[in-house]
């Protein structure tokens, strides 16, 4: 038997070894993370998942609330997240509002953004040499590359192009987008919760545009962008219909006006 120093997920201690402190056996598991892996950890979930609470952050990784806002902090601190009161749709339950937290500009662009610089230098001269249609091609090309393996969607049944959008939306992540989709009334939403070329897109649109014309060839129906982290929005959201326009389903379930 031999005392050792219990440590919480988030880094704090939650007990001292000394001569108070209960024995344990040897071979019991003590978890044991470092600061530095759990704020990388409430990085990815403000990324993929944000807007989103502390209540929630620490539920999904097993960190106590203390320690959550710990790192909520910090980030907010660094100008790397911010925090805004949940709208009251959100709400469960009374009480005050709970605050949702999601990444800033400033902490989206700390993830990483390779070759800025020279990516959009070489996009300028590809247009001085090249003009638009130089880059409406390669833009074209980019997004081939990303989703060339995905094939366009069999049928226009909801079922089918629910399952295109989940291709669509692992194709990205696996080029480092962290894409998720999301039902949302009678469509589907493919959010990008990260952009490796946001800052060159500032300047390129027609990086953004080419994705949503991929989109909508693979998915064989009209798709709206609704934001874009290039705009400043937390996540890259186009929207997908699973009911045809004119459609019975569409006209009965369609938003009145107020």
């Amino acid at each position: 038997m031999k005392t050792v120093q219990r440590t919480s997920v988030d880094g704090e201690s939650a007990g001292r070894s000394d001569a108070t402190s209960s024995p344990v056996d040897a071979t019991t598991t003590v978890t044991v993370s470092h600061d530095g892996h759990t704020r990388a950890a409430i990085v990815k979930l403000l990324l993929e998942q944000g807007p989103i609470t502390a209540t929630a952050v620490g539920s999904k990784l097993g960190l106590s609330a203390a320690g959550v806002r710990r790192h909520l902090d910090a980030l907010i601190d660094a100008g790397e997240a911010r925090a805004a009161t949940s709208a009251s749709w959100q709400q469960k339950g009374r009480g005050r509002p709970a605050k949702q937290y999601q990444l800033t500009p400033v902490g989206r662009g700390r993830l990483g953004h390779a070759y800025d610089d020279l990516a959009g230098a070489a996009m300028r001269q590809l247009r001085e040499l090249g003009g638009e249609a130089a880059i409406h091609e390669f833009a074209r090309r980019r997004v081939q590359a990303i989703v060339g393996e995905v094939t366009p969607a069999a049928s226009d049944d909801a079922s089918s192009l629910s399952a295109k959008a989940d291709e669509i939306a692992d194709a990205f992540t696996s080029a480092g987008f962290a894409a998720t989709t999301r039902q949302v009334g009678s469509g589907v939403q493919i959010c990008q919760h990260h952009c490796p070329v946001s800052h060159v897109a500032e300047e390129f649109p027609e990086l953004c545009e080419a994705e949503s014309a991929a989109f909508g060839n693979l998915l064989g129906t009209h798709v709206q962008r609704l934001a874009t982290i290039a705009n400043g929005d937390c996540a890259c959201t186009t929207h997908v219909p699973l009911v045809a326009p004119n459609s019975p389903a569409r006209n009965s379930s369609a938003p009145t006006s107020v």
